[in-house]
Formats: C-alpha cells, sequence, structure tokens
C-alpha cells in the first residue's frame, strides 16, 4: 500500500504576492506634493457644496414633516455660507475659486433622487430623504476633516479656521437629521 505525501503546497509569501501587485499610474498633472493633494480636494468640496445647494431645495420640496423642512432649510443657508467660506480660502491661497466635479458627491445625490423616486410621499419618503442627506452629512465631515488636517501641516491656518468651523456645522446638521428620524420619523414610516 502506497502513503500518500500529507504535505500542502506552499502558497506564495506575502512578499512575492506584493511584487505581484499592479501600481496604479497616476495622470498626467498628478499631485505631487500634499499642497497639490490640498487644492484638488479643494476643488471637489467646492464642486460638492455648490451641487448641494442645488439638491438641497429639491430634497426640501419632496419632505413632508415640517421639522425635516425646517431643517433642510437651515442647512441650505449654511450650505451657501460653505460656499463663500470655500471662496475665501481659495482667496487666502491666491487661487481662482474654482470647482472639479466630484463624482461622489454626485453618486450620493443621485442616490438620493433614486430614493425619492422609490419612495411615496409621506414618512417613508422622509426616512429616505434622512438616510440620503446624511450620507451627504458624512461624506462632508470626512472630507472638511482631511481637509483641516492638511490645513494645519501646511500651515493654511485661515483655511484651517473655515474647515473647523464647517466641520462643526456638518455635524450639527448629521446630529440634527438623527433627532428628527428618531424622534417620531422612523416610527411613522412603520405603519
Amino acid at each position: 500500500m502506497a502513503i500518500k505525501s500529507t504535505t500542502k503546497k506552499k502558497s506564495p509569501s506575502k512578499s512575492t504576492a506584493a511584487k505581484k501587485t499592479i501600481k496604479t499610474p497616476a495622470k498626467k498633472g498628478a499631485a505631487k506634493e500634499l499642497k497639490d493633494l490640498f487644492e484638488n480636494s479643494l476643488k471637489d468640496i467646492y464642486w460638492a457644496e455648490k451641487a448641494l445647494v442645488k439638491a438641497l431645495p429639491k430634497m426640501q420640496k419632496n419632505a413632508t414633516d415640517k421639522k425635516l423642512k425646517t431643517a433642510i432649510e437651515a442647512h441650505l443657508q449654511e450650505t451657501q455660507i460653505h460656499v463663500k467660506r470655500l471662496e475665501e480660502c481659495f482667496k487666502s491661497l491666491k487661487k481662482r475659486p474654482q470647482a472639479k466635479k466630484c463624482d461622489a458627491m454626485q453618486g450620493l445625490l443621485d442616490e438620493g433622487k433614486s430614493i425619492m423616486e422609490e419612495t411615496q410621499a409621506g414618512p417613508v419618503r422622509d426616512a429616505g430623504i434622512i438616510a440620503a442627506a446624511q450620507k451627504v452629512e458624512h461624506y462632508e465631515i470626512a472630507t472638511y476633516g482631511t481637509l483641516a488636517a492638511y490645513a494645519k501641516v501646511l500651515k493654511e491656518n485661515f483655511c484651517l479656521k473655515n474647515f473647523l468651523a464647517t466641520l462643526g456645522e456638518e455635524k450639527k446638521c448629521d446630529a440634527l437629521l438623527t433627532k428628527v428620524a428618531d424622534t417620531r420619523l422612523n416610527s411613522q414610516a412603520l405603519q
């Protein structure tokens, strides 16, 4: 009777697997320094905030809950201030305000539009609007936190101050949306 070998084939070592990983080639004009990445991110969030100024009135129009409508209106006014703060940051950097399409925000806004189209007006749509709005807020919180970290390292103190102010407002908006959803909207959506 023949005895079978119980030794397993060796899997490639981690270093061999890492060598096989293909690096993504950088596009022409890609950021080489943190300052470049900072400025690209600034253009990205500038586009995002301007797109949000256009999208919020549509969300407000589709909302039925009075507290939700009020929260959206208040955040629209804040968002207009966010756009101005970003323009001030560009000015402090001696750059012309320039928007670069933000694919992430476009995706979030498209999802919000789909949620409104796929729900009946009332508490269920309101719950969906809150979910979509909070996804936007979380994206903005992440972006402004990152921009603040870059501004701190780059010693762009004027921008840092503006980013931190906006970051605080985004966090407050997120908390308010949670409160509106938790106080009664999500329960009403059950019925």
